[in-house]
């Protein structure tokens, strides 16, 4: 199995409940670290939603949460390896040796459980919606990257499509694409029964937690991504609910599991763009799709619709570490997202402008 990847009222009451589940049981430098990059958070209270009307009118977070069931810590064995993750013991402190031969410790980058939300503007939860989940790639902190750099947020608002975020930490700012717990069977789905629980209190009306258990998901994995991306899809549990799978320059590896997830999808989509840094593995997967004759969509006009399965070749030049930001076109994960059909928000009408 690879895992390397190229390095780069009620309703009051439900928000003040939310505040519980923000904790702080990871070691202090982490902690202190995110505290510096984390921004005060967005949106109404709990008090004005209340009484707000929907979509919603600003944004909410994005804000990172303590989830009970994360990828890490973990402590179990690496899948299709007869050796335990934590392979390295010395005193009180426990560490795994990455497939790059780099010793890295539990308490510094393996057990960190918070995971990033975020509600865009105009989100509405009585119309069709989506949860994109996204997973990052290597040297990741979420507030720093996912949100700062990379600026996943804003290209989903960008996008105009009716969805929320949720976007949890793996291996902490290492070079490790490991999927920890999501190596697990069932795992992944009771991660989302947990994001659906926090999304409902970060939208202050805990009684809507069962309409985030039942949107449909979309797997956005970028570099080391593909791991968790591939074990979700294999033994995650929840493919039933899965609407459509996006690899952006992400397809290094289990090149197997998503075949067969192809073969199996039903009326999901599978989208992967890549550089000439994950070429070879995509070129692996389209010959075997090619073979059992599974039909390619062509990629000029991005549309993704059911049983969709499309490629992307962004040519030479582009760089694997840019990729989320700058690759065939700018804000690559905009022009995705844009592409899935059924979920788009109303325009914007302009400023004054009478309905009609």
């Amino acid at each position: 199995m690879s895992r390397a990847a190229p390095i780069a009222g009620l309703v009051l009451l439900g928000c003040l409940a939310s505040a519980a589940f923000v904790r702080e049981d990871v070691p202090a430098p982490a902690a202190a670290a995110r505290a510096a990059e984390e921004p005060a958070i967005a949106g109404p209270s709990c008090v004005t939603r209340a009484a707000a009307t929907k979509p919603l009118a600003t944004d909410i977070g994005p804000k990172t949460v303590e989830f009970e069931t994360s990828p890490f810590p973990y402590r179990g064995a690496i899948p299709g390896e007869d050796k335990p993750f934590i392979d390295v013991v010395k005193g009180d402190r426990h560490g795994h040796t990455s497939p790059r031969g780099s010793l890295h410790w539990e308490d510094e980058n393996y057990s960190d459980r918070q995971t990033l939300l975020y509600l865009p503007k105009g989100f509405d939860l009585s119309r069709p919606a989506l949860i994109i989940v996204f997973f990052h790639g290597n040297h990741v902190r979420l507030m720093r990257d996912v949100h700062a750099r990379q600026q996943v947020p804003r290209q989903l608002a960008a996008a105009r499509l009716n969805a929320v975020l949720v976007a949890p930490q793996f291996a902490l700012d290492v070079a490790d694409s490991s999927a920890g717990r999501f190596w697990e069977p069932g795992i992944f789905k009771q991660f989302l029964a947990e994001a659906a629980r926090h999304l409902a209190r970060l939208y202050c009306d805990p009684r809507e937690q069962l309409k985030f258990d039942a949107m449909k998901v979309v797997l956005v994995a970028y570099s080391g991504g593909y791991d968790p991306a591939a074990y979700a899809l294999d033994v995650g549990g929840a493919n039933d609910r899965v609407f459509g799978v996006v690899l952006l320059d992400a397809l290094y590896g289990e090149t197997d599991k998503f075949d067969k997830w192809i073969g199996e999808r039903g009326s999901a989509f599978f989208f992967s763009a890549y550089s000439e840094s994950s070429g070879p593995e995509n070129l692996v997967l389209q010959r075997s799709l090619a073979d059992r004759h599974v039909e390619l969509s062509p990629p000029n006009r991005l549309r993704l619709t059911e049983r969709s399965v499309t490629f992307l070749a962004t040519g030479p030049g582009v760089q694997h570490n840019d990729f989320m930001t700058q690759a065939w076109v700018r804000n690559p994960l905009t022009a995705v997202l844009s592409g899935i059909e059924g979920f788009r928000l109303p325009k914007r009408q302009p400023r004054g402008s009478a309905k009609p």
